[in-house]
């Protein structure tokens, strides 16, 4: 019959191991590049795995895991120091608004958004943000984390979150409205710059 710890251990290893296609695409997405990311992966799990006692087992083992490969990233040295202020908030969700309504406008049925070549260009858009937008999109709109976990994650207060989350989806929003209208998918839509 199992001893207590051994339980724990198997409880422990089962939570770590069901996270490991969400830590892989986390992965990815802050590495931009396969073989990187699969590198980064390993390195997570072997450091998850040597600090296992510091997971409490039923709690967010994804947040946990993310949190160990975002910090794996960021001491490999692929992160430039860059962070872009936003003057006026207010100012960047009337222009948000104003960008939303051009689209309603010129699409209003929502076809733009079946193309199947989308989710490429959405990928490309990403990789394109820094890395401290790229990483706070990631983790709560392609991951699912709530802004909390994803500001324990990302060691940073929830405010920085939010701000992040906004200024990353502008940038992906005015990145891939551009594609669209080049693309020919937005027809007759006026120019919002």
């Amino acid at each position: 019959m199992p001893n207590g710890a051994e339980v724990r251990r198997t409880s422990v290893e089962e939570e770590l191991l069901a996270a490991a296609d969400a830590v892989h695409r986390f992965a990815l997405h802050l590495a931009g590049d396969a073989v990187q990311a699969e590198d980064l992966v390993q390195e997570t799990y072997l450091k998850a795995w040597v600090h296992r006692d510091q997971y409490q087992a039923g709690t967010n083992a994804r947040a946990w895991l993310f949190r160990i490969c975002r910090n794996a990233f960021l001491k490999t040295g692929q992160r430039a120091n860059r962070e872009v202020t936003v003057e006026d908030a207010e100012l960047e969700a009337m222009g948000a608004a104003g960008l939303h309504a051009s689209v309603a406008g010129s699409n209003p049925d929502g076809t733009v958004f079946e193309h199947p070549e989308l989710n490429a260009v959405v990928q490309r858009a990403l990789m394109k943000l820094p890395e401290e937008y790229r990483t706070a999109v990631t983790c709560v709109d392609l991951e699912d984390q709530s802004y909390a976990d994803c500001a324990e994650i990302l060691g940073v207060p929830l405010g920085t979150v939010r701000s992040r989350l906004f200024r990353g989806r502008r940038l992906l929003q005015q990145d891939l409205l551009a594609y669209a209208q080049d693309a020919g998918l937005l027809r007759g839509m006026k120019e919002t710059t």
